[in-house]
């Protein structure tokens, strides 16, 4: 059999997690958690807590500006291509403490230059008051959690804002970000395919340039999961991936990830590109409560989890104790890891990238190749490997095929 792609010797190869290295550490990005938010989503399994009381900011902050100081050597002097600060509600946060953190940043890291700077933010209305003050502080980019524009499904999903306050909000944060993101959800409880497409409708028209558009799914230890509401049932809910997708590309919005799209279509700057060194298994650095990191140097790749709990952060930060686990990425865990971001990708990644970012032959995963390219789920051409449509349809039978 001819092989699909060149092999290299495994014992002329690096590896990585057991007493090796790469030739190079991949690009640096740098994640800021905020973890509270005025009230916890039914659906929503991230590390966000009900803000009960008043946030002491700058006791946060100055948890966070000991936390980048306490991981400098492990980044020393690598520019960092992208800043996003996640949550929770980041957009809660006062807009003197973004200003304040963002300058922390600049101060101890080399920032690339034009680096996307990235801010999440609700639509309520005593945010969107701020979305001028953030953009002054530094953000560049505006995130904004809108859902759905139908108000019955916002209530559904127990959303605080209304359709209303989300197109106010939009068009706020247009008058100054040149880049503003919509997170959208479709398949929620008891919605139809024309509500579904009302909703894609309203976010093309917006005039936003990135769109992420995800599933609705019940996420174990959340209400949703306790008690689900009722669904549209799979096949109602491919109809609707499908109308997105084929809505989405005719308001001039190109997919380029399983839930991301953007437009103008053939401007590749108009992508996340912070969520792009994800899913090309870059390195990132993650502050604050519960953030996780992924790091490379020449002999390992490790990856760390800050303490998740806001209170257990902030105490660990007084005796200057931040991270909760470390751990190398074992070798046989690589191709999994590295293939279930990458395969993310409509356009997959070059055949080089693969040991650029593991430290692996490409025979690491040649056999899982062969057999995903026989069952029609990838294709290999141009120098790339990159899911089939079918691929993209059925990841994760995909991406089951590199798990070890």
């Amino acid at each position: 059999m001819i092989p699909i792609i060149p092999v290299v010797a495994v014992s002329s190869a690096p590896t990585v997690g057991e007493g090796s290295g790469l030739a190079a550490p991949p690009p640096l990005a740098l994640y800021v958690h905020w973890p509270w938010c005025v009230k916890k989503c039914p659906y929503c399994d991230f590390n966000s807590h009900e803000r009960r009381t008043e946030v002491d900011e700058p006791a946060y902050l100055a948890a966070l500006i000991a936390d980048l100081e306490a991981a400098l050597p492990q980044i020393w002097n690598r520019p960092v291509i992208s800043v996003f600060i996640g949550g929770g509600t980041p957009s809660l946060m006062r807009a003197e403490t973004a200003d304040a953190l963002l300058a922390a940043i600049r101060m101890r890291l080399p920032l690339h230059p034009g680096a996307e700077i990235t801010l999440e933010a609700n639509p309520g209305t005593a945010e969107a008051a701020k979305f001028a003050a953030f953009r002054a502080a530094g953000v560049n980019r505006l995130s904004i959690g809108v859902q759905s524009f139908d108000d019955a499904k916002l209530e559904a999903l127990g959303r605080i804002h209304d359709s209303a306050e989300a197109r106010r909000a939009i068009d706020l944060a247009l008058k100054y970000f040149e880049r503003v993101n919509l997170d959208l959800m479709y398949a929620l409880p008891q919605q139809t395919l024309k509500e579904a497409e009302r909703d894609i409708a309203t976010a093309t028209g917006a005039g936003v340039g990135h769109i992420s558009a995800y599933h609705l799914t019940l996420e174990p230890n959340t209400p949703f999961h306790h008690a689900p509401p009722l669904l549209p049932d799979d096949d109602l809910a491919a109809d609707m991936q499908e109308m997105v997708e084929a809505k989405l590309a005719e308001g001039g919005f190109a997919q380029y990830e399983t839930s991301a799209f953007a437009r103008p279509a053939g401007d590749t700057n108009s992508r996340c590109q912070h969520n792009l060194n994800y899913w090309n298994f870059g390195d990132y650095l993650g502050l604050g409560a519960g953030a996780h990191s992924k790091l490379s140097n020449h002999e390992s790749i490790w990856r760390e989890a800050r303490h998740r709990n806001p209170r257990a952060y902030l105490e660990g930060a007084a005796r200057g104790n931040f991270i909760s686990t470390r751990q190398p990425v074992a070798r046989a865990d690589l191709p999994g890891e590295f293939m279930m971001n990458a395969l993310r990708l409509n356009e997959g990644f070059p055949l080089g990238l693969f040991t650029e970012r593991t430290g692996l032959p490409l025979a690491a995963i040649e056999e899982s190749v062969l057999a995903a390219r026989r069952a029609g789920l990838l294709e290999t051409a141009d120098g790339h490997i990159r899911p089939t449509p079918l691929g993209r349809r059925f990841l994760n039978q995909l991406l089951a095929g590199f798990l070890k």
